[in-house]
């Protein structure tokens, strides 16, 4: 298979990280211990997702509806979304990000956009940056049930782009971005300038490293040109 697609995460990736994720993990802690959830089973130290997930089942435990954990899941995401939409006013675009997308495009390559971010900060950084043109597919945390490292997530780009697992190529600066596209057997490519570090990158599946988003038009190129030799369970050096 030939790379035909890539897929990008937003935060770290694309635009400067800069969200204060551990007042949004606080804020939403003490919003679910409001809730009813034990104090002693929720830790600042996890994500809200994971937090989520905890309180899924724990409103299934206590046999509350379907309804009041919606509930509440929307008003942890409106915490989220609110820290995320104030960060993206003062962000940045990444080095070489113009420059990298408008290549992929005249390669005549699929680009995707699977980000673990609300819709509305996502498409605020697009339309700010003038950058939305160039995605052909765009997938918020909204458009799905389970975020990344789910895999319900990628596969929801995939599905819109049109490709096959093994026909695209995943860029990401976090772990949950390698664990995913390592777990569909995509081909995984750590850019540690955001949450992780190198390490933490190649332990959690990235087949390569790269220090600039400028590097990956000659990482696909390379591969392209012996398609059908690439190695999923390649690490990167």
């Amino acid at each position: 298979m030939v790379v035909k697609a890539v897929v990008f995460d937003l935060d770290g990736t694309l635009a400067s990280f800069n969200v204060d994720y551990r007042t949004v993990r606080a804020e939403a802690r003490s919003l679910l211990i409001r809730a009813g959830l034990p104090p002693s089973i929720l830790s600042i130290n996890e994500s809200i997702f994971e937090m989520l997930k905890k309180t899924e089942i724990f409103v299934k435990n206590n046999g509350q509806s379907k309804e009041a954990f919606a509930e509440i899941r929307s008003k942890v995401l409106a915490i989220a979304e609110k820290h995320e939409l104030d960060a993206a006013k003062t962000t940045s675009l990444l080095p070489g990000v113009l420059e990298t997308l408008q290549t992929l495009k005249q390669m005549r390559l699929k680009i995707g956009l699977c980000t673990i971010n609300g819709e509305k900060s996502t498409n605020y950084i697009l339309k700010r940056f003038r950058i939305t043109k160039f995605f052909d597919s765009i997938t918020p945390r909204n458009s799905v049930k389970y975020v990344k490292p789910n895999t319900e997530h990628l596969e929801a780009t995939l599905k819109a782009l049109d490709v096959k697992p093994e026909e695209i190529m995943v860029a990401g600066d976090s772990r949950v971005d390698m664990k995913c596209a390592k777990e569909l057997k995509a081909i995984a490519v750590g850019l540690p300038t955001g949450v992780s570090s190198p390490k933490e990158l190649i332990d959690s599946g990235a087949n390569y490293l790269i220090t600039s988003l400028t590097d990956l038009p000659n990482l696909i190129e390379n591969i392209n040109r012996t398609p059908g030799t690439f190695d999923p369970s390649r690490t990167a050096d």
